[in-house]
């Protein structure tokens, strides 16, 4: 039986309170950790909702499930880090004209970097959450890259591939062989109380899931304000928008402009304001350029071979050369068009169900 301590990331959610529970089956010292990205205040507890990961009910969640297990419970506040790191980039990239996903972005820096960091405080010597995914160790390369978990439908890899090799080196996934119901079913056979707990899904500093509002509200209290600006198509003028954040590649809905066939939001012009729409047909294309590298499964790319490419998470992938460049970005070249390709989003490349690598999507 294994002594080994390790520090559970706990979101107050069943996945990682099942986490828990198995890594203390099996035997390790076992700590919980919940970092918070906001200061637990008044205002925190009348406006968060339960359905968020980071709720303040969800602290409470946590804090309750260690009880119940007998082991201790850290709280760690990240609220400037995340406000920098994560909102404040989230941001900036939609006045880039860009669609981000901050959790590709906040699991490397700041869910990963809290627990590495009061890991080595108390003396884990691993760090585990309740994500379904699989971590592997190549020995003849040296390299520690990720699977997709059993579950294909709650796979969790594709949010997970910044992560680093020394991160990867000290992360346990207890559910990686799990599937969901099982998941609740051992939640409810041990008696925690979060068994029927909703997942959230929401991004958690946007518990409301309008992004739109959150960033008018960001932009006022910021002194900044985005004016209307022109629709156009093939360089005719159709109607106007709110103003360009406010959109995202491949957006149906909420343009208020009528033709004969569907339109979608196709370019993002933020030094014009500007929101070109087309076609379904024109939203297709075979190639993307990526920057933010990380290579996980390989020192090097096969640029011969296909590989499984996504550029979102409900994507199935697509067969598709990929190639490495000088400046560091990476070209890749999809043998059948791709619908609605999105800056600022990320393309993952996978070979099998391994994570191969991945980076954010250009253009």
């Amino acid at each position: 039986m294994s002594k080994e301590k390790v520090l559970v990331g706990m979101s107050g959610g069943v996945d990682s309170s099942v986490a828990a529970v198995l890594l203390l089956e099996k035997g390790y010292d076992v700590a919980g950790l919940t970092i918070t990205p906001f200061k637990i205040d008044s205002d925190c507890r009348i406006n968060t909702r339960d359905r968020s990961c980071c709720s303040f009910q969800s602290v409470i969640d946590a804090n309750d499930v260690c009880k119940i297990l007998g082991i201790e419970h850290y709280l760690v506040d990240m609220t400037e880090a995340f406000r920098k790191n994560i909102v404040e980039n989230f941001v900036n990239e939609y006045l880039s004209g860009r669609t981000p996903n901050p959790c590709i972005k906040c699991n490397p820096s700041i869910k990963w970097g809290g627990m590495l960091e009061k890991a080595d405080s108390i003396g884990a010597k691993y760090v585990a959450s309740g994500h379904y995914a699989k971590v592997n160790y190549n020995p003849d390369s040296g390299r520690y890259y990720l699977s997709k978990g059993f579950d294909k439908s709650k796979d969790q890899s594709y949010f997970l591939w910044k992560m680093s090799q020394e991160q990867l080196s000290r992360t346990l996934f207890p559910l990686e062989n799990l599937v969901k119901n099982h998941t609740r079913e051992l939640a409810l056979r041990f008696n925690l109380p979060v068994h029927s707990k909703p997942e959230s899904q929401e991004i958690c500093f946007i518990p409301d899931n309008n992004y739109r509002n959150f960033l008018k509200k960001w932009l006022d209290s910021h002194g900044k304000e985005i004016d209307e600006g022109n629709i156009v198509m093939n360089g005719t003028v159709l109607g106007k928008h709110d103003g360009y954040p406010y959109y995202t590649i491949g957006q149906r809905k909420g343009l208020g402009v009528s033709h004969k066939e569907s339109l979608y939001v196709k370019d993002i012009d933020p030094a014009t304001n500007t929101i070109e729409v087309g076609t379904e047909t024109e939203l297709s294309r075979n190639r993307l350029s990526a920057s933010d590298l990380n290579i996980m499964k390989y020192d090097v790319l096969d640029e011969t071979k296909t590989y499984k490419v996504k550029i979102r998470y409900r994507d199935s992938g697509s067969d598709a050369y990929c190639k490495i460049l000088d400046n560091g970005q990476i070209i890749i070249d999809f043998l059948a068009d791709k619908r609605a390709i999105t800056p600022g989003q990320s393309v993952v490349i996978y070979e099998g169900d391994d994570l191969v690598g991945g980076g954010i999507i250009n253009g």
